[in-house]
C-alpha cells in the first residue's frame, strides 16, 4: 500500500514561494486504476513525479509498505524507482540513439541483470505490447503508438509496483489511445496505476478510483481507501513480519561505467559528422607533440643508426698521452664569470693575458700521461673477442725513413731508390718555391703515410665496409703485402702518390703548375691511375742498420755520428722486405665513417717483422749514449737538397718549368730531427726525447697506442666496462681511454631533448586549447542530451550514473582524438621517410615510438577527461523533473 500523509510540496523563487501541494492525504491500495484529474497547474503532476520519486516533498510522509520515506537517501530513492515504480510519459521520453530493445533494456542495465536475462525480459516485455517484430528499430522509425508501447515496455520490464502514467495518450489519436488505454487496463489488473489526465471521460471509462485535485488539494476521492482497509494492512504486514523471513537479493540501482561507454558511444555515432570534426579538432595538439616526439625519435634513431657506422671512424682508443675530454666539455660549458662592482665614467681593462694563463692552466690539467705496461698491454689482448671485430697495437716507428720507393725526375730518366723521408724533404723544398710556400710546411700532415690495417687476419670487419676493386685486386697474407685505400670519392691524394714515387717529379710540377693557374702542359698532367697501374707497386723497407751507417768522417762529421743513407743505391738486402700493393679497396656506399681513411696500409705481420729486424739496432746505442745536452755536430747526419731551375721558352717568353733536385752531402742532425720529428729541435733535452726517438725508429716493442673497434656501440658499452675494470682493481695504476663517440652522441642527443622539450612545450599551447574546446563541446552534449539525463534518473539511475555517463563521452573523444593525432603522425611519417630515404639513406627519420604512441592517447584520453570534469557534474546535478519538462 502507498500512502501520502500530508504531504507538501513547496518551491521557492526569488519573488515567491508557490504551494504546490497543500497537506495532501490520499492511500492506494496495491491493485487499482486510479486517474488523477484537475486543471492545468493543480499539482497533479508534482503528485505523480512525489510518488515515482522524481521530486521530493517540502513536509510530511510519503510511506510505501508501511515504510516511512522520511529518512530516505539518494541510493534508496534509486533503488525505489528502479525496482517499485514505471513511469510511462506523455512525450514517450525514448533515448533516440538506442534500439528499441535498448530502450526497454536500459532498466534493468541499471538493476543489475546479466545480459542474457536482460535480452530475454526486454523482448517478452516488446512482445506484450505487441512489438514483437520492431526489436532493432530506432524511436524515429516508430510511429506515435508504437513509441508509446515502447515507454509501456519500458516501465513494465521490471515488474513494477507502481505504474505512474502522465498523460499516457496526450499525443496520440483517438484510435491508438484506446489501444494505449485498454493495455493500461489490462496492467492495472496486476499492480496499481495512477494516470494522470485532463480527459474526463477517458477517467470515467477505464479507471475504478478518480481523484481530483484543485489548487494543490484533494477535492474529491470517488474510492477512498478506508481506515479498515489500513488497518487490515498493517495486521497482515505484521503477520508476515512475524513469519520466517524470506531471504532477498539486495536491491541495487547503478549503471555499470560499461554500460554508460556503450551508451556514449551510441550517441557519438549517431552524430557522425560532428564527432569526427570534434575529434579531429581535439588531435591537434596531440599531431604536433606526436610529431615532436616522432622526428626526435627518428633522428636519435638514426643517430643509433649512425653510430655503429660512426664507431669505425671514432674507435676507443688508449694513449699514452691524452686529455680528458670529460672534464674538457665541462670547462666549455663554464661560462661562470667574477662579478664586480664597477664604477661609472671609468674604463676596466680585461686581461688577456690572465686568460691565456688560466687556459694554459686549465689545459695542462686536463693533461693525462698513461703509463702502458706490459702488463695492462696483456691485460687489453686478454679482452673477450666477442667485445670486439679488431684492435690495433700501434708502436709509434715511422715507416718513412726506412721505406725505399723508385723516384724519377721525368718518364725517360733513370730510376732511383730514394727513401720516402727523402722524396718528402724534397717536394717540400719545390712547394717552398711556389705560390704554395706557406704550405709546403704541411706536406707530411696532408699527405697520409702508412698505416696499419684495423683487421686480426679475417678481415670481415674490413669486409663489412669496404669493397675490393680492380681486377687481381685482394687481402693481404703476409708481411710483404700492403693496400691501397681510396675515399668515397674514388680517389687518393696527389702528395700521397707523389711521396710514395707513384708521379715522376715532372708529373708533379704539372700538378703545381694547374693549381697555381700558370702554363701547364695538359699531355704531361696525370688526372688518374687504371687500377693495374697502382696493383703490383712495390717500394722496399730497410732494417736500422742498413740504413744508418756510422760515420767514418771522411765528410767532414765527428766518427761517432751516425749517417742517413737517402739513397738505397748499395744497401745490402740483409733483413730487408720488398712491399707490394696487392689491392684497392673503396668505402661501400652505405658507409660514411670507415675504419680506414685514403691512404697505404699494412699488416699486423709488418709491425711485428719491422720491431723484431730492428730489435738490435746499433743506432740505439748510440742515441742511448749521447750525453743529455749535444753540439749539433755530434748528431745523426742527415742531408740537404739544393734545387736549380731550368728554364723553358714558350715564344717570346721565358718562364721557369721544370726543376731538378741536386743531393748535397750529410750535414746534422738538426734536419735529421725536423724531418722524423717535425720539431726545430736541435738536442735532446732529456731521456723521454731518446725514447720517443728511438720509437720513431721502431726501437720499442711494446704499444704506445691501442685502438679498438668494437663489434656495434652496444658492445662498445662491454669494453669501456672492460677497461674501467682494470682501473677499479686495487694495485693497478689507473689508464685514461678515450670514447670521443661516446661523448659526441650524448651531446648530440642532449641538444635533439633539449630541442624537442621546447617544440614539445610550444606545442603544447595547441593541446590546451583543445582540450578547453572538447570541455565546451561536451557541455554542449549535456544540454542536447538533458532529457535522457531525466529518463535515466527516473529509471533508477544515479547522480554519479549520469555523470559516468559524460565522463565515458570524454574518454571516448579523447581516445579518438588520440588516435587520429597517433595514426595521422604515422602516415605523415610514412610519407616524410620515403621523402627522405633516398636524401639521408635512412628510412626512419620520422617514427613514433609504441609506447609514446600510447602515452600520447592516454594523454588525450586524461586532458579530455578533466576537460568533461565540470560538465559531467553539472549534468548530474540536473533536476531530473526538469530534465523531464525539456524539449
Amino acid at each position: 500500500m502507498l500512502q501520502l500523509k500530508n504531504i507538501t510540496k513547496d518551491y521557492v523563487t526569488s519573488s515567491e514561494t508557490v504551494h504546490a501541494l497543500r497537506g495532501i492525504d490520499i492511500s492506494f491500495r496495491d491493485h487499482e486504476f486510479v486517474s488523477v484529474l484537475g486543471p492545468s497547474g493543480c499539482g497533479k503532476t508534482t503528485l505523480l513525479n512525489i510518488i515515482g520519486g522524481l521530486d521530493h516533498y517540502t513536509s510530511g510522509d510519503l510511506v510505501i509498505n508501511s515504510k516511512s520515506t522520511r529518512l530516505y537517501r539518494d541510493r534508496d530513492w534509486d533503488v525505489y524507482r528502479n525496482h517499485r515504480v514505471g513511469f510511462i510519459f506523455q512525450s514517450y521520453n525514448l533515448i533516440p540513439h538506442q534500439t528499441v530493445l535498448g530502450n526497454v533494456e536500459l532498466a534493468l542495465t541499471i538493476a543489475g541483470i546479466d545480459k542474457k536475462e536482460r535480452i530475454e525480459r526486454a523482448k517478452r516485455a516488446l512482445d506484450r505490447v505487441g512489438l514483437e517484430d520492431q526489436y532493432y528499430k530506432k524511436p524515429n522509425q516508430l510511429s506515435g503508438g508504437q513509441c508509446q508501447r515502447v515507454a509501456i515496455a519500458r516501465a513494465l520490464v521490471n515488474d513494477p509496483e507502481i505504474l505512474l502514467a502522465d498523460e499516457p495518450t496526450g499525443a496520440l489519436d483517438t484510435v491508438t489511445s484506446v489501444q494505449i488505454m485498454n493495455l493500461i487496463r489490462e496492467i492495472a489488473g496486476e499492480r496499481l496505476v495512477i494516470m494522470v489526465t485532463h480527459n474526463p471521460d477517458l477517467a470515467r471509462e477505464y479507471s475504478t478510483r478518480i481523484v481530483s485535485l484543485r489548487d494543490g488539494e484533494v477535492v474529491e476521492d470517488t474510492m477512498p481507501v478506508t481506515d479498515e482497509e489500513i488497518l487490515e494492512y498493517e495486521r497482515s504486514e505484521v503477520v508476515e513480519c512475524e513469519a520466517e523471513p524470506k531471504k532477498k537479493t539486495k536491491e541495487s540501482a547503478k549503471m555499470s561505467p560499461l554500460t554508460a561507454l556503450k551508451l556514449s558511444a551510441r550517441n557519438l555515432i549517431s552524430k557522425k559528422a560532428r564527432t569526427t570534426m570534434v575529434g579531429i579538432a581535439g588531435s591537434i595538439g596531440i599531431i604536433g607533440i606526436a610529431m615532436v616526439l616522432a622526428f626526435s625519435a627518428g633522428i636519435k634513431g638514426f643517430v643509433d643508426y649512425m653510430q655503429d657506422d660512426m664507431l669505425s671512424g671514432n674507435p676507443i682508443t688508449i694513449k699514452e698521452s691524452t686529455y680528458d675530454l670529460n672534464a674538457l666539455t665541462g670547462m666549455m660549458n663554464d661560462d661562470r664569470r667574477e662579478e664586480i662592482i664597477k664604477n661609472p665614467n671609468r674604463v676596466y681593462i680585461s686581461s688577456l693575458i690572465e686568460y691565456i694563463t688560466k687556459m694554459d692552466s686549465q689545459m695542462q690539467s686536463l693533461a693525462i700521461e698513461n703509463n702502458l705496461t706490459k702488463e695492462y698491454i696483456d691485460y687489453v689482448k686478454a679482452m673477450p673477442n666477442e667485445y670486439y671485430d679488431a684492435i690495433i697495437y700501434d708502436y709509434g716507428f715511422n715507416l718513412n725513413h726506412n721505406l725505399y720507393t723508385d723516384f724519377k725526375l721525368n718518364s725517360e730518366s733513370e730510376a732511383r731508390k730514394y727513401s720516402i723521408s727523402m722524396i718528402t724533404a724534397m717536394y717540400t723544398s719545390i712547394l717552398k718555391d711556389t705560390s704554395f710556400s706557406s704550405y709546403a710546411q704541411y706536406i707530411s700532415a696532408l699527405a697520409p703515410s702508412f698505416s696499419q690495417l684495423p683487421s686480426d687476419g679475417d678481415y670481415d670487419y674490413i669486409y663489412s665496409q669496404y669493397d675490393l676493386v680492380g681486377e687481381g685486386s685482394r687481402m693481404p697474407t703476409e708481411a710483404g703485402e700492403i693496400m691501397l685505400v681510396l675515399d668515397s670519392n674514388e680517389e687518393l691524394s696527389d702528395l700521397l702518390l707523389a711521396r710514395y714515387g707513384f708521379f715522376t717529379q715532372e708529373e708533379f710540377l704539372e700538378i703545381i703548375d694547374k693549381a697555381s693557374n700558370t702554363n701547364y702542359e695538359p699531355e704531361k698532367y696525370r688526372e688518374s691511375f687504371a687500377y693495374d697501374e697502382l696493383i703490383g707497386k712495390t717500394m722496399i723497407w730497410y732494417p736500422n742498420d742498413t740504413v744508418f751507417t756510422e760515420n767514418t768522417g771522411a765528410d767532414g762529421m765527428a766518427a761517432q755520428a751516425y749517417k742517413y743513407n737517402h739513397e738505397a743505391k748499395d744497401f745490402s738486402t740483409d733483413g730487408a722486405i720488398e712491399l707490394r700493393v696487392v689491392g684497392i679497396l673503396m668505402p661501400k656506399t652505405s658507409v660514411s665513417f670507415g675504419s680506414m681513411k685514403s691512404g697505404i696500409y699494412y699488416t699486423a705481420d709488418l709491425a711485428e717483422y719491422v720491431l723484431a729486424a730492428n730489435a738490435e739496432s746499433k743506432i740505439f746505442d748510440y742515441i742511448n749514449g749521447i750525453s743529455e745536452t749535444i753540439n749539433s755536430a755530434m748528431a745523426i747526419a742527415s742531408y740537404y737538397i739544393n734545387y736549380t731551375y731550368e728554364y723553358v721558352p714558350y715564344g717570346d717568353d721565358v718562364t721557369p718549368k721544370k726543376a731538378s733536385a741536386n743531393i748535397g752531402p750529410a750535414t746534422s742532425m738538426t734536419d735529421m730531427m725536423s724531418s722524423m720529428m717535425g720539431s726545430s729541435q736541435t738536442a735532446f733535452d732529456h731521456a723521454e726525447t731518446k725514447a720517443n726517438f728511438i720509437r720513431t725508429l721502431g726501437g720499442n716493442s711494446l704499444p704506445n697506442a691501442v685502438t679498438i673497434y668494437p663489434v656495434s656501440f652496444a658492445d662498445k658499452d662491454s669494453v669501456t666496462e672492460y677497461l674501467e675494470d682494470w682501473n677499479r682493481t686495487e694495485g693497478n695504476e689507473d689508464v685514461t681511454f678515450d670514447d670521443t663517440l661516446e661523448l659526441v652522441i650524448n651531446l648530440i642527443n642532449n641538444m635533439i631533448d633539449i630541442i624537442s622539450y621546447a617544440l614539445i612545450a610550444f606545442t603544447s599551447i595547441s593541446l590546451v586549447v583543445s582540450t578547453v574546446m572538447i570541455g565546451i563541446i561536451t557541455y554542449v552534449s549535456v544540454v542536447e542530451r538533458i532529457k535522457e539525463i531525466g529518463v535515466i534518473r527516473s529509471l533508477g539511475g544515479r547522480k554519479r550514473d549520469v555523470s559516468n555517463l559524460f565522463v565515458a563521452e570524454t574518454l571516448i573523444i579523447g581516445l579518438l582524438a588520440g588516435t587520429i593525432g597517433v595514426v595521422f603522425t604515422y602516415v605523415v611519417s610514412i610519407v616524410v621517410n620515403l621523402i627522405l630515404k633516398p636524401l639521408i639513406g635512412y628510412a626512419s627519420i620520422a617514427s613514433l615510438p609504441a609506447g609514446q604512441a600510447v602515452l600520447l592517447v592516454a594523454l588525450s584520453v586524461v586532458l579530455t577527461l578533466i576537460s568533461g570534469v565540470m560538465p559531467a557534474r553539472s549534468a548530474a546535478r540536473k533536476d531530473p523533473v526538469v530534465a523531464l519538462r525539456t524539449e
